[in-house]
């Protein structure tokens, strides 16, 4: 019998990327990304600055990998949803489950610190740089839709305009006031798309 569960050391190797990514954006909203070295990160997260090489060529690549990675996993959760499930649902699920169940109302001094800190310019290029993720979307996608990523259309536009719902969802987490919760955006963002962006002066 075959198992698609990651070994201990690719569950190891993961625990420590997600470690290190916390620390990072943890001490970039406290201090601001100027104000982080490398050596703070690895002392955050318990390991040494070698190994903090091993994972990220930067800070910003740190602090985003936890976006990167609900994206990739969002994909691989796409591809486990039922096949009967209509496709807009299923990515609707599927690119909330990397956020779990909770949807606590956001502390507003975090949520102002991490709005501050994106607008660090190469953070915010870095943010939104994942090509290879969202093709690992429209690949999902595709598989799920009988579609070819390399030749049709679809499955590529369908991927971008998710990954477009996330980040205007994130803007509005990032800005609203009073703050509120990401996932009920996200979902709203996403019905939306599913309904073809009706005109909201139309009643």
């Amino acid at each position: 019998m075959t198992t698609d569960q990651p070994g201990l050391r690719e569950r190891k190797k993961a625990a420590t990327r997600e470690a290190l990514s916390r620390a990072a954006l943890r001490l970039a909203v406290e201090r601001g990304l100027e104000n982080v070295r490398v050596e703070d990160i690895a002392a955050e997260a318990g390991v040494s600055p070698r190994t903090y090489n091993n994972y990220f060529s930067s800070k910003a690549e740190a602090i985003v990998f936890r976006h990167r990675d609900r994206v990739r996993r969002a994909a691989g959760a796409l591809r486990e949803r039922p096949a009967a499930e209509p496709l807009w649902e299923a990515l609707t699920r599927a690119l909330l489950e990397p956020f779990g169940d909770t949807a606590e109302q956001p502390h507003p001094g975090w949520t102002a610190a991490v709005r501050l800190l994106l607008r660090e310019p190469a953070l915010r290029a870095e943010l939104w740089r994942g090509g290879a993720e969202e093709a690992e979307l429209a690949a999902a996608v595709a598989a799920r839709t009988g579609t070819d990523p390399n030749r049709d259309l679809h499955p590529k536009l369908v991927a971008a305009a998710a990954m477009a719902a996330v980040k205007a969802a994130d803007d509005q987490y990032l800005t609203a006031d009073p703050p509120v919760p990401f996932q009920p955006l996200l979902t709203e963002a996403l019905r939306l798309l599913a309904a073809g962006l009706p005109d909201p002066s139309i009643r």
